[in-house]
């Protein structure tokens, strides 16, 4: 059985992840991704288009499945050591996730809706996965596995 999740990753990190078929959550700790297993879906939701001081953004970006759950170490620099998990990731087009806030459970205060992505990563219900795969143009069929 799949779990559905959601990453808080800014866009451009969002989209070397995609270019590379893996993600980093919480700045590559290794907790996040340990919770991710082979067949799980993952929504990656970008509040900015770059971090710390991008432009604000506030839309899903990404779309896949994560392969294997093997967590993995990689050295981006010296003193940067993230890690990762492999994704296969789905074409999408972004969605702006004001338009979804009604309709999305997880989000119980719908006027402070930013504070349910606060943790960086949120493990949402079936349906509103869904929800958020059709905004995103990929609705969850066996085709769409990547």
């Amino acid at each position: 059985m799949s779990n559905y999740w959601i990453g808080v990753v800014s866009l451009s990190h969002v989209q070397r992840g995609v270019a590379g078929g893996f993600i980093q959550l919480n700045h590559g700790k290794k907790a996040p991704v340990s919770r991710l297993k082979a067949g799980d879906w993952l929504a990656m939701y970008s509040p900015r288009t770059s971090y710390p001081d991008g432009a604000p953004l506030q839309a899903f970006t990404a779309l896949g499945q994560v392969r294997t759950g093997a967590v993995y170490q990689v050295q981006m620099t010296p003193d940067f050591n993230p890690y990762r998990v492999d994704v296969g990731f789905v074409p999408v087009q972004a969605a702006p996730i004001r338009p979804l806030i009604a309709q999305l459970s997880f989000i119980k205060d719908k006027t402070h809706w930013g504070a349910a992505f606060r943790f960086g990563q949120i493990r949402v219900p079936e349906a509103d996965f869904e929800v958020i795969a059709q905004a995103l143009g990929v609705p969850l069929t066996a085709e769409s596995h990547p």
